[in-house]
């Protein structure tokens, strides 16, 4: 017996050759029947961000061996915002069980053909729809917290008949919100254990750190940026951290449920640093899990930056900033 044989079992009696072209075919190519149609959503500016106000183009593809009977195939587009409350907060008010029903922003379908068939291989579709939030509401931007979401979805459904499973698919849009100006407010500061607004349970090293916050209204496509310098600590310094906080807002009018919950933290300083040197603070938007500031009758999406002072004596100081996101209209560069 020869060692392919012997490996895959194929001859029995040495008296017969097998033959080897068909044994390796057999073995190498899956069975017809294994291969099954699929459906997909593909954009037709290869962008998966839009506006309102714009048309959402595309393709759907269908990927079949055989030819796929249909009797509809209908595109639906949904966009919601989803809430829920913290574990601390569940049981405390009745009424906000009402509230925290799925708010509807954006719904609508398209059949794009009747009963019929796709033949095989790949077939594409192609499809508009007008991206416009329902009457009374706004399309708010795609928000991914703890608390809140807010998210924007096609869906595709290829029905056939009653021995054949439907194809289904989904793919998520992004939404951002038109641009528009904003002013600039500047703030400086002066972080003392005077300027602390919650007093500690016992007495604080003393220590001064000054400083400013280029702008506490940011644009959410352009870096948080100030500087803060360490005047004095008595005790040394192990670090400086940079710390975005997302606070969500869940409720109505017999109450609300207040969350606070960390997005990021960048340490900006490690050790204890030079007295009387300019400390730069920088840090990026994440994309998905910031937008900007919200606010409505049923929850509310807020940002705060904390600066937190990490002594030797293991004692963590912080003092917190309340920002404001917003999607400003981007700068015209100067020509030459």
């Amino acid at each position: 017996l020869c060692y392919f044989c012997v490996r895959h079992r194929i001859c029995v009696n040495s008296s017969k050759e097998p033959n080897h072209h068909t044994a390796r075919r057999r073995l190498a190519e899956p069975a017809h029947s294994s291969k099954m149609a699929t459906v997909s959503i593909e954009w037709s500016a290869h962008k998966s961000t839009f506006v309102e106000g714009e048309m959402l183009r595309g393709v759907v593809v269908i990927q079949s061996p055989d030819p796929v009977k249909y009797s509809s195939i209908t595109l639906t587009m949904d966009g919601r915002v989803s809430l829920q409350l913290s574990a601390k907060n569940v049981g405390m008010f009745e009424a906000f069980y009402n509230s925290l029903k799925p708010v509807q922003l954006l719904a609508g379908s398209l059949e794009l053909r009747d009963a019929g068939r796709v033949p095989k291989g790949r077939t594409e579709i192609p499809f508009e729809l007008p991206l416009k939030a329902r009457s009374g509401v706004e399309l708010y931007e795609t928000y991914t917290g703890v608390f809140i979401t807010i998210e924007y979805a096609l869906r595709v459904e290829v029905k056939r008949g009653l021995m054949s499973k439907d194809l289904l698919a989904t793919k998520q849009f992004v939404i951002h919100g038109k641009p528009r100006p904003v002013d600039i407010q500047k703030l400086d500061f002066v972080l003392s254990p005077s300027t602390l607004k919650k007093q500690p349970t016992k007495a604080v090293p003393d220590y001064l750190i000054e400083g400013h916050i280029d702008s506490t209204v940011c644009n959410i496509e352009e870096a948080f940026s100030g500087v803060l310098v360490v005047k004095k600590s008595i005790v040394p310094i192990k670090s400086i951290e940079l710390q975005l906080v997302r606070v969500e807002t869940c409720g109505c009018q017999e109450g609300y449920a207040k969350d606070p919950t960390e997005i990021q933290n960048i340490q900006i300083a490690d050790g204890d640093v030079c007295r009387d040197v300019e400390i730069p603070l920088h840090m990026i938007f994440p994309r998905l899990f910031t937008c900007p500031s919200l606010a409505t009758d049923n929850f509310k999406v807020e940002f705060e930056i904390n600066i937190v002072l990490v002594l030797a004596t293991k004692d963590m100081i912080t003092e917190n900033f309340p920002i404001k996101l917003v999607r400003q209209v981007k700068k015209e560069k100067a020509g030459f």
